[in-house]
């Protein structure tokens, strides 16, 4: 028989205590009761607890400093007033599991245990895991165990790792930020798959693909006939993510009327579908992301601060590909693998060393996505640099504020570029002069691939 678990209730209300204890022990979780921080201190210091809910005020102080002092030990909860927004957001910020407003919900309390108790019993079963040693090897490992194909041994993403650890082990509401193509979505899956809420539905949403008239519908619902068209109840996407974790991606579209009814929805996590008259409570964790700055979103007054507070509990930056440069020859190698089964090869071709330090000294604007094109225009046995394609690029602003101004040109005078692209086109018109135009004699000429030299005759607009 399974041993009960045990809970700690720390309030100084005695009605608040006995309703919490009863509902937890019609869990069937076995419980402990204080009134004062110094009470819970002595029960957490000799007995072992698997859970800890706590009221904010307490007679000697804030239950924060529970928070502070035990959150890595087990999961602590915070009982806030009601409309304490700004406690309930200092409570998350300082390792708090998750909050419960007061009066309480005991539908939204039993949740919130639950989700505790598979976090613990999750990370009880990591504990006892005997992971054995790696075999000693001179290569790079692909991947570390469990890290979802977050690929890459850089510092900057040995410490994104940690953080999705950490991020896994609570509820607070997480906001992504990074320059397209460094996985945003890739993290949120992470955080997902690593919480209690891994077997409940991760939802990701663009929040910059939906029309505008029907994202209210969208996000909580409707009910039959509640407008032109509702010809039968809907279920949004909030309660489609019903105990997991729904991603808003490219949040910082969202028109302002939206944003507005997101902040009631994320606060009072409830959520009123079109045409109902009353809310439904809802058991979701918001992950959002965008590659936007939001505090200039929120100085510029097209983003509201209230939300932009509310969502940006913790922040979570992901690299881009020039911050961890030693780990694109294991990400070109990893792509080439997982595309040469598409493109009908046996086996992946192989990266030759001009291809890898070109690769390497590249700004990657788009990031992953610009070393998947690089990649998908390439064909045979060998990637030579030439197969690549790579342009020379424009940065993101944000990673060219530092950089000195490129020179300008005289009046009347090409740039470079322009007068390389002039050289490349005439040498491609000779080759295909010369070979009537066999595009594939020509490709032989010019020693390149077949395939390049098609995208080149496009991209240069030679017919």
């Amino acid at each position: 028989m399974p041993i009960a678990a045990t809970a700690l209730i720390v309030d100084d209300e005695a009605d608040i205590r006995e309703l919490v204890e009863l509902t937890l022990m019609r869990m069937g979780l076995k419980t402990a009761a204080a009134s004062t921080i110094e009470e819970a201190r002595a029960l957490l210091d000799h007995q072992q607890f698997d859970f800890c809910i706590t009221d904010m005020r307490l007679p000697d102080g804030l239950g924060l400093e529970l928070v502070k002092c035990y959150h890595e030990r087990l999961p602590v909860a915070v009982i806030t007033a009601y409309g304490s927004a700004d406690m309930a957001v200092d409570s998350l910020k300082s390792g708090a599991f998750d909050f419960v407003s007061k009066p309480l919900d005991l539908s939204v309390l039993r949740k919130l245990v639950d989700a505790a108790l598979k976090l613990r019993k999750s990370a009880a079963a990591i504990a006892d895991t005997k992971v054995p040693p790696a075999p000693a090897s001179d290569q790079v490992q692909s991947q570390h165990p469990g890290d979802g194909g977050l690929l890459g041994t850089a510092p900057a993403v040995l410490q994104l790792r940690a953080l999705i650890d950490r991020l896994a082990r609570n509820q607070a509401p997480v906001h992504i930020t990074g320059e397209s193509g460094t996985g945003k979505e890739l993290t949120a899956q992470l955080i997902h798959a690593k919480s209690p809420r891994a077997q409940a539905p991760f939802v990701p949403v663009n929040c910059g693909a939906i029309p505008t008239e029907l994202m209210e519908s969208e996000f909580f619902g409707h009910r039959k006939g509640s407008f032109t068209g509702a010809l039968k109840d809907k279920t949004g996407l909030f309660q489609a993510a019903e105990g997991g974790t729904l991603f808003l991606d490219e949040v910082a579209d969202l028109p302002l009327h939206m944003q507005v009814k997101l902040l009631r929805a994320v606060q009072e996590r409830a959520v009123r579908p079109v045409g109902a008259d009353t809310e439904q409570s809802v058991n979701v964790r918001i992950i959002s992301a965008t590659h936007k700055n939001l505090n200039a979103l929120v100085a510029a007054g097209e983003f509201r601060q209230d939300l932009f507070y509310r969502l940006n509990v913790i922040e979570v930056r992901t690299p881009p590909l020039r911050e961890r440069r030693d780990d694109i020859p294991l990400l070109a190698n990893a792509i080439l693998a997982r595309l040469a089964p598409a493109n009908g090869f046996a086996k992946p071709p192989k990266l030759a060393r001009s291809a890898v330090d070109a690769l390497m000294a590249y700004e990657f604007p788009g990031n992953v996505r610009d070393l998947e094109r690089a990649l998908a225009l390439s064909d045979g046995d060998a990637i030579h640099a030439e197969d690549l394609q790579l342009r020379p690029c424009l940065l993101p602003a944000e990673a060219t504020e530092a950089r000195p101004a490129p020179p300008q040109h005289t009046l009347g005078q090409a740039p470079l570029d322009s007068h390389v692209e002039e050289l490349e086109k005439q040498a491609i018109r000779n080759a295909l002069d010369k070979t009537r135009w066999n595009k594939t004699k020509a490709a032989e000429l010019l020693g390149m691939s077949f395939r390049s030299l098609r995208y080149r005759i496009k991209k240069l607009g030679i017919e």
